[in-house]
């Protein structure tokens, strides 16, 4: 990757727009933060950035999902981590956002507000024509240098991933300059059988990624949990009743298209646990009855998979298997992490739900790369050019003719 680092510039003074991740998962219930590994992670190169003026932007979930919320909670959770104050401004790039980027002093940072309250940010886009969005012509004037550092959203060619460094000097920062420069170590190391461990909710964005990843030789054995198990077992005739998603058809018809070119990579459950008034209940995969709905997997699925995975030469798990946030269904990413953190195998774990479970159990030691990153981490597997990273290399080149 031959981009410039915080290490290129001289950033006392400079008013700097940092793009991070802060897209933390949310209690639905309670709207509150319960993980924050992300936002822990930002602080290292908010570090690195202490003698300028900085402007932090980040989404936090898609307009329409119970985790959609603005951003005075992460300013909270941040304090919290530096240790100073957290300037926040419930604005994007409106006056109230512009005045209050105006009157930053040196060492001082700003969050804006949820960049997706921005509609423009809701929208993939040519990096020129990212450059002409609003966003990116009201605050790329009052800024020195973009610093790119959100490898979860890497994938994406938003205005705020792919616009600014099309008018502004840009460079990585110290999350995507590690993330990289680990990630590609790992790669040169990884040996077969390759076993990827998908579980999570967004479908349509991976089934082209596991397409890939099969073609390029870096999935011998594709285990399928979550709401993927969930598509694929309905792709199979296993799952008669409708699974209630967005593109419902096209991603089961898509999934069927796999079984059929691949069929002997994917492995979906045995077994699973549904919930029965607030109680988990067992069942075998041919048991469910029209309704019930799979919040996790069973124990035969569990021992299935960890045979898999103790076989591997390299693991690459993303998403939790099921709803791992109620105690009563995280046996199955329990198990499945377990099963991962004591294999022989080199060992990704992707994501920012695993991540906190990782944590929560005492496992993330035993791990050879963890990232919160999880749809970009899965293209970046692929051997496929991120956006962010194809933005940042063709900043270097520009930034190093002038």
């Amino acid at each position: 990757m031959k981009v410039l680092t915080l290490d290129d510039f001289d950033l006392k003074s400079k008013f700097v727009f940092l793009r991070v991740d802060m897209n933390c998962p949310i209690d639905p219930e309670t709207m509150e933060i319960i993980g924050t590994k992300r936002i822990e992670e930002s602080t290292e190169t908010l570090k690195s950035l202490k003698d300028a003026r900085v402007v932090i932007a980040s989404h936090q979930g898609r307009v329409g999902n119970k985790d959609y919320t603005g951003m005075d909670k992460h300013a909270k959770v941040l304090e919290k981590f530096m240790n100073k104050k957290i300037k926040y401004v419930e604005d994007v790039i409106g006056e109230a956002a512009q005045n209050a980027i105006k009157n930053l002093e040196d060492g001082d940072i700003l969050l804006l507000d949820n960049l997706r309250l921005c509609a423009e940010e809701n929208y993939e886009f040519t990096p020129e024509n990212a450059a002409k969005t609003i966003m990116v012509s009201r605050l790329s004037k009052l800024f020195d240098l973009c610093v790119l550092d959100s490898f979860p959203s890497a994938h994406r060619t938003h205005p705020s991933i792919v616009g600014f460094s099309q008018v502004l000097p840009a460079c990585a920062g110290r999350i995507v300059e590690k993330e990289v420069r680990n990630l590609d170590e790992i790669m040169t190391v990884a040996k077969a059988p390759h076993v990827i461990v998908l579980g999570g909710s967004k479908i349509p964005d991976r089934l082209e990624a596991i397409k890939l990843l099969i073609q390029n030789g870096r999935a011998d054995h594709v285990l399928l949990t979550g709401l993927f198990a969930n598509v694929f077992m309905r792709a199979q005739g296993r799952i008669k009743s409708s699974l209630g998603i967005k593109r419902e058809d096209e991603v089961v018809a898509k999934a069927h298209a796999l079984i059929g070119e691949y069929p002997d990579v994917f492995a979906t459950p045995v077994d699973i646990a549904i919930d029965k008034d607030g109680e988990r209940v067992e069942m075998d995969v041919r048991e469910m009855g029209k309704g019930d709905k799979i919040y996790d997997l069973g124990p035969k699925t569990v021992e299935y998979y960890s045979k898999l995975i103790s076989g591997a030469g390299t693991v690459f798990i993303s998403g939790p298997a099921g709803f791992f946030e109620k105690e009563n269904f995280s046996f199955g990413t329990k198990g499945l992490l377990n099963s991962v953190a004591n294999s022989m195998a080199t060992t990704i774990v992707s994501g920012g739900h695993l991540n906190s479970a990782l944590k929560k159990q005492g496992l993330a030691d035993k791990i050879n790369h963890t990232s919160t990153a999880g749809g970009a981490l899965v293209l970046y597997l692929t051997g496929e050019k991120l956006p962010m990273i194809q933005a940042l290399e063709d900043a270097a080149i520009k930034y190093r003719s002038k």
